[in-house]
């Protein structure tokens, strides 16, 4: 069967939802590695990650089954799924990749205020207190700094803000999400016309009466 056909449309869709699934396992494994490390000790953090992979996980089996089966329903749901999280993907990604420092400020302020274990545990790795010490975020940096615990509140310099310190390495993070983000938002795309190509495609091995 040449390229194009129904066989090579099957395979193909076929193998972009294993690696869709091998991609929501590894995000479950990493969460739960991270967690048993304690690299990462909030649960919110963890509970989201671990929901992005299952999510991820159940549209690539859904797909899965209904490319194997030529499924016509299950690859229909397929479809508005994978191109429902394309738009919402494609959007941060872009919002990701023209993020300015201001704006970069601001969700990291945002961010902070709803932080609880942590906000402590960047302040430890990073070695560092509270956020920004600016004249609107003065109480906020006051409150953070008498229940920070890095170990730069023992040295005789003191310790610097943990805000300018993630900001020099914000924006380059930004940029590997969007670039990562928009890279996997294509291949979404390219999973929604494989599916609504395959779906149209007749079965050759199927009996030739059969209504599609």
């Amino acid at each position: 069967m040449v390229c194009g056909g129904f066989t090579c449309s099957k395979n193909a869709l076929c193998s972009l939802n294993v690696v869709y699934m091998l991609v929501g396992l590894l995000l479950v494994g990493v969460a739960a590695w991270g967690k048993g490390f304690g690299i990462v000790s909030s649960i919110h953090i963890i509970g989201g990650v671990i929901a992005v992979g299952v999510f991820l996980l159940l549209i690539a089996i859904v797909g899965l089954i209904g490319a194997i089966h030529h499924h016509q329903v299950m690859l229909f749901f397929y479809m508005v799924i994978l191109f429902v999280v394309f738009l919402f993907q494609f959007g941060v990604s872009c919002s990701c990749l023209a993020m300015n420092r201001g704006q970069q400020g601001q969700l990291l302020t945002s961010s902070w205020k709803v932080m609880n274990t942590t906000k402590l545990d960047l302040e430890n790795k990073l070695n560092c207190c509270g956020l920004f010490n600016t004249t609107d975020t003065v109480e906020l940096f006051n409150s953070d700094y008498a229940m920070c615990n890095a170990p730069c509140k023992t040295s005789p310099a003191g310790c610097q803000t943990c805000g300018y310190m993630m900001l020099e390495h914000a924006s380059e993070a930004l940029r590997i999400l969007g670039g990562v983000g928009l890279f996997f938002s294509f291949t979404e795309i390219l999973g929604v016309w494989l599916a609504m190509r395959y779906r149209n495609q007749k079965d050759p091995a199927a009996n030739p009466s059969a209504f599609l």
